[in-house]
């Protein structure tokens, strides 16, 4: 089953358990998903999921810092739940030592050597790793290693 299939069911299940909290949390990821869709004009495979996903989880984790800054624990905690629901959809994380293994053969198979071709060693990364470790840090450790 696809992604987009297993989250259509899980919606289902969500509305059928009257889940209220897994049930708005998968209405605004398919909203979201279908957003994408109509501005690309074509339908996402899983891959394309999972980065609205990914983009999701970045929104929620920005509101959460907002709402502690603003004492609003209320929020804080809907927004967790969020993040801990969409993360059931992404695939299982890397490992440090498989993640520094993907980053040494990626900058060995693209000859990286200086900074400047960091763009190619994430180039690289980018597919084999999406959803599974936060690109972000594994930038960081691409440009202390390259740097």
């Amino acid at each position: 089953m696809s992604l987009k299939g297993r989250i259509g069911e899980d919606m289902k299940n969500a509305m059928r358990a009257k889940d209220t909290a897994r049930l708005e949390t998968i209405r605004m990821l398919r909203a979201a998903i279908q957003r994408k869709e109509m501005d690309g004009q074509a339908t996402l495979d899983d891959e394309g999921v999972i980065a609205v996903i990914e983009k999701q989880i970045k929104q929620a984790r920005d509101s959460i810092e907002q709402f502690k800054t603003g004492n609003r624990g209320d929020l804080v905690a809907k927004e967790q739940v969020s993040v801990e629901i969409l993360s059931e959809y992404l695939p299982e994380p890397l490992g440090d030592e498989e993640l520094d293994e993907l980053i040494q053969r990626a900058i060995s198979d693209t000859a990286a050597e200086t900074i400047k071709d960091m763009g190619k060693v994430m180039g690289r990364l980018k597919p084999r790793i999406q959803g599974r470790a936060d690109m972000g840090q594994v930038s960081a450790r691409v440009k202390s290693r390259l740097g």
